[in-house]
């Protein structure tokens, strides 16, 4: 009695396997955040002092050579400030606001990088941006997500075809099939998800490199600084510290606004599906953890729940052979077969039992075979929760069944 409540309260405190994913996954957040901002506060927060303490310095020395109060100075920088923020630099700056200026802030209004460099000011503007924002960056995350789903779609049959015929030129098919073997190769293949995201990887890497050597001689940064500039637009981070082609005119202007615009758009349509494929195996992960974590957990769970079923079990051909209270008979005779004795250990069951678990196991069959002939869609819950991916929205819903590791058929 008291193994089954232990049992049963046991199993009361489990999580099922997407919220014991989601639990686990929000945990490893929380400690990735402050591990991150340990490091940030350790590597930024002496730079951050000194700049303070030059900045001082400087405001007192002005204060003294010119006779100006602290006070006036900071109603001075204050305004200073304000202008900054409606786009007025010391430096010879880009108009904010005309056609092009404008195209180049709805671009990063909708693909929510939002640099911060212009902003709008004016009520009618601000409002504006909200409703404009909304279906924006909606149909922008359509657009990513079949730009997704057809790059994945790209890569699965460039690497079939070069399996293909690796597998043709190998020597290991007779003669007669290798010229119709493409007619009935690898049914049901797909790429691996570590293949596709190494091939995402080294995109992205080569499309940051040509940026950044694009961005290093045009607008005057460090190399290193362009790379980190790369990374900050194509993430859709947009810190806004480094921000391309707002200097009020380039060599070769044109040129460079266009070959601006597809870097960014190819970039940050490259590293949207890299993140996705990278969250795939994030997935692998946790469910790996999951297991670990439920073998360690719940041994004495297993092990009370063994031992209840065995105890509990219904020995086909026991009926009626019990003492009197329910107590079992004398085994002092021996049985009356040797086909009664593996019956009541259980290695045995009814033709009732046989039979009923047959027409069970035949429907199932039945069902299958009818969906395969009519070409019905699988449904998601029974094997993709048997290899720890259910169907998704978004972009989990496209790279489902797309990739090997997330199939149905694995």
């Amino acid at each position: 009695m008291m193994s089954g409540q232990r049992l049963q309260g046991c199993r009361s405190l489990h999580l099922n396997e997407d919220n014991g994913r989601f639990v686990l996954l929000a945990i490893l957040i929380i400690v990735y955040l402050l591990c991150g901002a340990a490091v940030f506060s350790a590597i930024e927060r002496p730079s951050e002092l000194r700049a303070h303490g030059r900045w001082n310095g400087t405001l007192r020395n002005f204060s003294e050579t010119f006779n100006i109060s602290l006070q006036e100075l900071n109603s001075f920088l204050k305004q200073y400030e304000a202008a900054i923020a409606a786009g007025i630099r010391a430096d010879a700056l880009r108009p904010r606001w005309d056609f092009t200026g404008a195209f180049y802030f709805v671009g990063t209004v909708v693909s929510t990088i939002g640099f911060g460099m212009t902003t709008p000011v004016t009520v009618a503007g601000k409002v504006f941006l909200i409703f404009y924002g909304l279906m924006g960056c909606a149909a922008t995350i359509l657009f990513f997500n079949l730009f997704l789903e057809r790059i994945i779609t790209l890569l699965a049959v460039a690497m079939k075809a070069v399996r293909e015929r690796r597998i043709r030129n190998s020597g290991i098919l007779p003669p007669g099939i290798r010229h119709d073997f493409s007619a009935y190769s690898l049914p049901g293949w797909k790429p691996s998800v570590y293949h596709v995201m190494l091939i995402l990887g080294l995109s992205a890497i080569t499309i940051s490199c040509c940026a950044s050597a694009m961005y290093t001689p045009v607008e005057g940064w460090a190399y290193l600084d362009s790379l980190y500039f790369c990374f900050v637009t194509f993430s859709t981070i947009g810190f806004g510290d480094y921000v391309s082609s707002q200097s009020a005119a380039y060599e070769y202007q044109a040129l460079y606004r266009v070959a601006n615009f597809l870097f960014m758009l190819t970039g940050v349509c490259c590293i949207y599906s890299l993140f996705n494929v990278i969250s795939i195996v994030i997935k692998q992960v946790l469910n790996w953890m999951l297991e670990k974590m439920s073998c360690l957990f719940c041994q004495r769970c297993n092990k009370a729940s063994t031992f209840l079923g065995r105890r509990n079990a219904i020995r086909p051909g026991s009926k009626g052979r019990h003492g009197p209270f329910g107590q079992p008979p004398e085994s002092d005779g021996p049985y009356d077969s040797d086909t009664e004795g593996r019956r009541l250990s259980g290695e045995m069951i009814s033709m009732k039992d046989l039979a009923a678990s047959n027409k069970v196991s035949l429907a199932i069959m039945q069902k299958q075979l009818s969906e395969s002939a009519n070409g019905y869609p699988r449904t998601v819950c029974g094997s993709s929760r048997h290899n720890g991916f259910s169907g998704g929205v978004g972009a989990l819903g496209i790279m489902n069944n797309r990739l090997a590791e997330t199939s149905n058929s694995r």
